[in-house]
Formats: C-alpha cells, structure tokens, sequence
C-alpha cells in the first residue's frame, strides 16, 4: 500500500474521495488516484514515519455494531469518524459482502445513521437516522430494491430496534412525555411584556442525566410499526420506564423486555425483571422475581427456552452478570456455570439452538466465547472493540447468522475497531476492512508492552501495560507517566487509543494499569474497592510506578500522572499521599464524596453500595475517602480539568480541589470545557484541547 503524506491523505478523505467514490466511473477514479501519487511522489522520497499528531484525530474511523445478514452473505455496520468542519463524530451505514468485496455506502443520505437490523428474511434492513428535518425517525432499505423510506413519524428518539418474525413488522422503545408538574401559576404578562422565564419544578429522584441534562418527563413505552410505515401503536402501559430492547417470541404474539414495574422502582436503581406482553396490549406478565438486574433475553429458535443475563443482587460495589436460561413461561430458572468468573456482556444463540455465543472481558481482553447449556465454554475470537477511541476502553460488538457465520469489529493497540469474521472452530479470523490503513501505515505509534507485578498491599498480581514513545531508544532515560482508568468498574487492555499515543508521542513512557477494582479480573477482585475506595488502589499504582523506574528507559526524578472521572480522583488521591509526581493532571474528579452522593446526576446510587448509610448517616466514612481531606498533604502542581455541562462529577467537584490548592498556595490551574459532558472528550477538538492541557501543564515542569 503507498502511504500518502498528512496532507494527500486529508484531500483523499474530505475532497476527493467522496466525489469519486459515489459519482466517478472507474477510469475517473484511476486519474485521481495517479495525481495523489503524483502528488505525494516528493514526500514519500523523504520517508514517512512520523508519530500520530493530534490532528489526525480527525482521519480516524472505526466499525461498530456489526450485523451479519440471516444467510451470512453480507455484513452491514456503522462506519463511525469525525468531521474535521463540523467537530463532531459522524455515523453512516456501509455494507460488504462476507468475503470483503462490494464495499458500499448503504444509502446516498448524508444525514446520520444507526442502529442497523436486518429483516428476517434479509430483504430489508431496518436503521435509525437523524436530521434537522425530521429528527430522529426509523428507516427500512430494500437490499433488492436499492431503495430507502422513512416509515415513522414519531414526537421523541426511537431506539432498540427489533424485527417481527415474519418481517412485518417492528417493534422499538420511546419516551412519551408527560406534563412538568407547576406549584403555582403566574400572572399572564402585558402584551409585549419582556418578563423572565417562569421557575422550573422538580418532584422527581431521578431526574438529570449527564449528557442530557434535565429529563422530561414521562416514561419510555415499547410500540410496534408497519415495515411499510403507518402509525406507531404502544404496546405498554403504566408509570415505568419500558427503555430495553424489545425482544419478540418465535410465534410473533408477544414481546419480552427488561423493566422494574415494582412500586419502589424509582429507588431500586439496578434492579429489573423480564416481562412478557401481548403485541396486541395488555397486561406484562413477569418472568423473574428475584431483587437483582435481570435483562437481555434471547429466546431460542424454537422458542422453548429464554436466555438472559443478570444475578442476585448482594449489595456491593461490583457483581459479576452471569448467564441463566429459563422456560418460556418463566418455569425451571437456572445458571449455566460457565466456569469464567466474569461477566457476560451479550449472547446470543447459536446456529443450531442448542448452545450460546457470549462477549466478556478478561484481563483487559473483550472476547467471543461459545458455549453448549452444559457450560463447557470455549473462545472464539478475542480482541473485540477499539470504539473507545480515546482511551482503552473495552467494549465490542458482534452477531451471528443462522449459517453460523460471525461479524465483530476487531482491535489492536495499532488501530481502531476494523470488521472481522470468524466461524465456531476456525483457528483464524478475518479483517474485512482497513478503515484506517491510509492513516496508519504511515505512523509510527508507540509499542505497547504488557506488564504484570505483585501489589505490596496484599501480593495479589496486578496487570497493566507501558507504552514507550515513537522511535524508541533504549539508551535513553523517558518521563513516565501514569494514566488511571475511570469506573472504576471498568478496564484498559491493549487496544488502540488516541489519547496514550499523543501522550507517547509527546516523549513519555506510559503506564496504565488496572489496579484493584478494575472489571475483567473476577468478582473478587472487582469488589475490592467495595467501602475502601482509593486505599489499596494506590499502593497497586505504585507499586507499578516504583517497578518501572527500575528500568533504565525511566527517569526516576521526573514523574507524572493523571486520570480521568474515577481516575481523576485517584490521582488527586495520590498527590495526598506523594510528593514523588512533579505534576497532576486531575481530570474530571470526584474530591468530596458527601457533595458527589448527594448532587451528581447518579447521587442516588452509592449508598450502600460504595458506603456504608447515606452521607448524614455515616459522614466521616465518606469523607475519609475523599481526595479533598488530604488537601493539607498537597504540595504537587495540579492542573484540574472539567465539562462546563458535567453532572457526573459536576465542575463544583473540580473546584473544590483548585480553590482548596489555591488557598493553600500550591501552584494549580483549573480548566473548564464548554460545553463538555462527563465524556469530556466526545467533540474531536475536545479530545485534542484535553490532551493539550494534560501535555501543556506538564512541560511547565518537565526536566
């Protein structure tokens, strides 16, 4: 493959490609592709390794949510990138054929689009899209045809898509709103009167949502529409929230979901049943009953026995989700032991319908597993994701037709999530698509290395991995810096990240661990932050950092770290304990977690399960785990990094650590986002300003 300089491959991907892609004949595209080489002729002469720089962020692009037609012929997805003109992420169908050929944008529509399913049959296929015209609506594409309709025409975002057995109908979830309730009413003002905007009531527990904001009011209810359009008919009723996917039985009569309709529902935060409900309306019928999240339910085809995912909810910080199977009516409950001790993220049943696929992460590594009802659980595929982008998140999506092939995006520490497919007892996959190949392969990343210690808290091993800069040299001493993962019910693995190769390619060795609390690892070891947040962590960290400065590639005397949301509050937490960093990058962070718990966005979540009580019940438990009560051990240059619109630790969690270093007199900067959710990073130009600050507060003391 040529690799074409920075700015060929800018002109290739924003001007030339997409007019001689969709509107060129062949031997036009060959002319324009012979003047790009052309082109790029005098810089390929001087060697192309450069590192990956902050704009190109805006040439990245990944698959997700893959979906494998019924006869495995053709595999359709959303090819998700950025918009270097518009700052946001895009989102557009393409289809292929299994063998990789064909590789064609779905429709000609330069709006978003998501959420593809394919008909049972698989002559249509289903999606959602969005525009300023219409907002978000459903769509079908007739495969055959070539052809695309808008079918509904609803007031509020459809979503969890799911066809009828027969192909004739869909079923999906949408909020219907409601009335905001009022205390009072106020005069009605003088025509052309400029008064001020009329106070805003809240009766409700939950009732904002990072990303969202305020909620409206209402519920989500599941409907059911014509695939060819007509009015949208819902199928549930009463004051829940019916927000899963819709699931429908093999006999087209019902539909089974996930919800809590218990009278305490708006205080059970995780727990939930599965329901059946006639299509037609009616009353729900549960299926489960126990206090625990019960959801994800997959009937098998013969529609004898429903699989689902969930546990038996004890009350602490992490639970592993396990899988069970039950009878059609809800008879003969059961789990399958599959022997892992990690979490079941997905399922689905397999192509004879005797056993089940099933995605979990383990030790920082998504993977594809199968197993029969026995629980005898065999891998698949592993390494699925890289749709975090910037940072190395986990994640992942995959399906299965009813031949047994398998689609699932793909990843590697050296590119994002690429279209790939396997088959049960095949040895390999297959990378379908090279997405990011005309970016890539010419840059140099920084090469990742896993990295496995003993924790002197209390020996368990801890995993991680170090990431040396660009063209490496061994001979010389890096900077190292130590980048903590939020949740902190989550994980990093060796995927690709935008964020760590900036960072690399900046000059510093990373470090990223998973440190106790971290998912992947079993739930013993996820629980372990369970009433004891930030305590163990910290001597897991460390232990990584004193490892690593062992190596002659580390410098000793010039440390840094930083962190976002959970990872954020450890390293504020950190620079509490140590005077070793040189610099703090504290991003996103909750300090005070009697403030968080009682204002964040999620404040009625934690007791119990992070704390024992409520906040007033028990204070200095919360207190003494919050980064704010070490603010008199604090001496490290902190810079504090926040979204203007985050309600999940909210920028008056941010201040209180920068007002309280600024009291003391410790050199601190505080940087605000506009606009920026608790995804602080989710615009491009977020992404690179975040990373910009990081790297910019850091050279002020770097040796």
């Amino acid at each position: 493959m040529i690799a074409f300089p920075a700015w060929v491959s800018f002109l290739h991907r924003y001007v030339t490609r997409p007019l001689y892609t969709f509107f060129t004949p062949p031997m036009a595209r060959r002319a324009v592709l012979a003047l790009l080489v052309a082109l790029a002729l005098p810089a390929l002469a001087h060697g192309q390794d450069a590192p990956f720089s902050r704009m190109d962020v805006f040439d990245l692009e990944w698959v997700a949510h893959p979906q494998v037609s019924p006869d495995g012929s053709q595999i359709v997805y959303q090819r998700r990138g950025m918009d270097v003109m518009e700052d946001r992420r895009t989102s557009a169908l393409w289809r292929l054929d299994a063998d990789g050929t064909d590789h064609t944008k779905l429709t000609p529509r330069t709006a978003d689009e998501s959420s593809p399913r394919w008909s049972p049959d698989g002559s249509k296929i289903a999606f959602t899209s969005s525009d300023e015209e219409h907002g978000t609506e459903i769509y079908v594409h007739w495969v055959e045809q070539n052809k695309t309709a808008r079918i509904t025409q609803v007031e509020n975002t459809p979503s969890g898509l799911s066809w009828s057995p027969d192909g004739t109908h869909l079923a999906f979830s949408m909020h219907v709103s409601a009335p905001e309730p009022t205390l009072a009413s106020r005069p009605e003002p003088p025509e052309g009167a400029d008064w001020a905007e009329p106070p805003r009531v809240e009766t409700r527990l939950n009732h904002e949502s990072d990303g969202t904001g305020v909620l409206d009011y209402g519920h989500d209810h599941l409907f059911v529409v014509r695939a060819d359009g007509g009015r949208a008919r819902q199928v549930t009723a009463g004051d829940y929230n019916h927000s899963s996917r819709p699931v429908w039985t093999p006999d087209g009569e019902a539909l089974l979901y996930s919800a809590n309709r218990h009278d305490n529902w708006t205080r059970e935060r995780r727990n939930s049943e599965l329901y059946r409900v006639p299509v037609d309306g009616g009353k729900s019928t549960p299926l489960t009953d126990r206090f625990g999240p019960d959801h994800t339910p997959r009937v098998s085809p013969d529609g004898e026995t429903i699989a689902y995912l969930g546990y038996d909810d004890e009350v602490q910080t992490y639970q592993v989700t396990r899988l069970y199977v039950m009878g059609r009516d809800g008879s003969n409950r059961r789990a399958v032991d599959l022997g892992l001790n990690r979490s079941i993220d997905d399922i689905a049943w397999d192509e004879d319908g005797d056993g089940l696929y099933i995605q979990y992460e383990d030790e920082g590594t998504t993977t594809l597993g199968h197993t029969p009802l026995d629980g005898s659980t065999s891998v698949v595929a592993t390494n699925l994701g890289g749709t975090s982008i910037g940072r190395p998140y986990g994640g992942g999506d995959f399906s299965v037709s009813e031949a047994g092939r398998l689609a699932f995006n793909q990843t590697s520490p050296a590119h994002p999530a690429e279209l790939a497919v396997t088959r049960r007892g095949q040895d390999t996959t297959r990378q379908l698509t090279d997405l990011n190949g005309d970016l890539l392969d010419d840059r140099t990343l920084g090469a990742v290395e896993e990295i496995r210690y003993a924790s002197s808290k209390d020996g368990r091993e801890i995993h991680g991995w170090v990431v040396t800069p660009p063209n490496y040299d061994p001979d010389r001493a890096y900077p190292l810096m130590v980048e903590i993962h939020g949740g902190p019910i989550s994980n990093y693995g060796d995927r690709f990240s935008a964020e760590i190769q900036l960072y690399a390619a900046a000059g510093y060795v990373v470090f990223y661990p998973n440190a106790r609390g971290s998912t992947s690892y079993g739930e013993a070891f996820g629980n372990l932050l369970y009433n004891d947040f930030s305590g163990g962590e910290y001597q897991d960290i460390m232990d990584g950092v004193n490892r690593l400065v062992e190596r002659d590639d580390v410098a000793a005397d010039s440390l840094y770290v930083t962190g976002g949301s959970a990872g954020g509050t450890s390293a504020a937490w950190i620079t509490g304990k140590t005077d070793r960093f040189r610099a703090a990058a504290v991003q996103k962070p909750v300090t005070n977690w009697i403030s968080k718990t009682l204002a964040a966005d999620n404040y009625y979540g934690y007791a119990e399960y992070r704390y024992p009580g409520q906040p007033w019940e028990n204070p200095m438990e919360y207190w003494d785990v919050s980064p704010v009560s070490l603010l008199g051990s604090m001496s490290t240059p902190t810079v504090v990094i926040v979204g203007g619109d985050d309600r999940r630790t909210p920028p008056w969690q941010a201040k209180q650590l920068y007002n309280g270093l600024k009291l003391r007199g410790v050199e601190a900067a505080y940087v605000e986002i506009p606009g920026a959710s608790h995804g602080i990073s989710y615009r491009p130009s977020q992404l690179i300003t975040k990373v910009d600050h990081v790297l910019g507060w850091f050279d002020r003391y770097r040796q």
